[in-house]
């Protein structure tokens, strides 16, 4: 190997020369452009199918998701580190039917109980912990809830709402039970728990369950569906076995003269066009109804980093639900 010493002004200028004779296509052409995409048929609105069916996966808009997911759980760990297992309680007789209680210290406290997401397919209540605490230190009790997937159900998602609603009702039914205010009773859900909290906002409690119709006192439903339609319509329908009645039935936009529930309706600017409009047709369609409901938009936030700010009394899903409460977090 040459010295540093050896390399003269001649050395150089002969590299150079070399350089400049080498033939043109030693260097590789640049690739040809790809050819623009050509739109498909008109699906819904104005979305081809390849259009709608992205709209409706989250991985094709948070590149993220995996790192975020696995932090729901990491985190969820941490938070039981800090303040204890929570009472593993039976809502009905399947073993989907379980929640987790973690208990405010005060008596007679409120209740925030928190349906988790999963695109219906997946999720777990303890993955859903980290949010107590901030409703914890604010004085109310903070339930997650498990129930059946839609693989479990057979396709359907009619076994996961009802779940839901019997949870809502037996948290209801035995709240004195564990030191928590039945007349105090809040709800949220994420993603297609969201889509399950609006189906939960619009069940006929005194029908159903005998209970008040303002059983639920409040609802922060975080990036959620409220018309199945366009999900039904969606690559969704490979794995739910929709029909018109479950559509219908499982479409809370369509039965708002049983919502007695003030609602807060949060997305992130950076989902999916699909779920962002979703809230909102959703609230203007509560609005027209008459009824209270309110709109937050996350910016910068995409589909599973908004979920994280309802760990925080100071994010935008956790001061709602606080505030709704009437609890302060700080």
């Amino acid at each position: 190997m040459a010295s540093l010493a050896s390399f003269t002004r001649r050395t150089v200028l002969g590299g150079a020369a070399a350089f400049a004779a080498a033939p043109a296509f030693a260097q590789a052409p640049a690739a040809p452009a790809a050819a623009p995409r050509v739109k498909g048929p008109r699906v819904f609105l104005d979305y081809d199918q390849a259009e709608l069916d992205a709209a409706y996966d989250q991985s094709v808009y948070a590149p993220n998701l995996q790192q975020i997911v696995k932090r729901y759980g990491t985190n969820s760990e941490v938070t039981r580190q800090r303040i204890g297992q929570p009472e593993r309680l039976s809502y009905g007789p399947s073993e989907h039917e379980k929640l987790d209680l973690y208990k405010a210290k005060r008596p007679n406290a409120p209740i925030h109980l928190f349906i988790h997401g999963g695109a219906w397919r997946s999720g777990l209540a303890r993955d859903y912990a980290f949010p107590a605490e901030t409703f914890i230190n604010a004085g109310a009790h903070y339930i997650a809830i498990d129930f059946i997937n839609v693989g479990q159900a057979g396709g359907s998602l009619m076994p996961m709402a009802e779940q839901c609603r019997k949870a809502v009702a037996w948290v209801y039914k035995n709240a004195a039970s564990f030191g928590g205010d039945a007349s105090r009773l809040y709800i949220s859900g994420h993603s297609s728990g969201g889509h399950l909290a609006g189906v939960v906002l619009v069940t006929d409690w005194q029908k159903e369950f005998g209970l008040p119709t303002d059983t639920i006192k409040g609802a922060v439903s975080i990036s959620g569906m409220y018309d199945l339609k366009p999900a039904r319509l969606s690559a969704r329908s490979s794995y739910v076995k929709f029909d018109d009645a479950m559509e219908h039935a499982l479409s809370a936009q369509r039965h708002l003269a049983l919502l007695n529930t003030p609602a807060v309706l949060v997305y992130g600017t950076l989902e999916t066009p699909e779920f962002q409009r979703q809230s909102r047709d959703f609230a203007a369609a509560v609005k027209a109804a008459g009824k209270p409901v309110q709109i937050l938009a996350g910016d910068g936030y995409n589909h599973f980093e908004i979920m994280e700010t309802l760990a925080s009394p100071y994010g935008i899903a956790g001061r709602a639900a606080l505030e709704q409460m009437k609890l302060s977090g700080a």
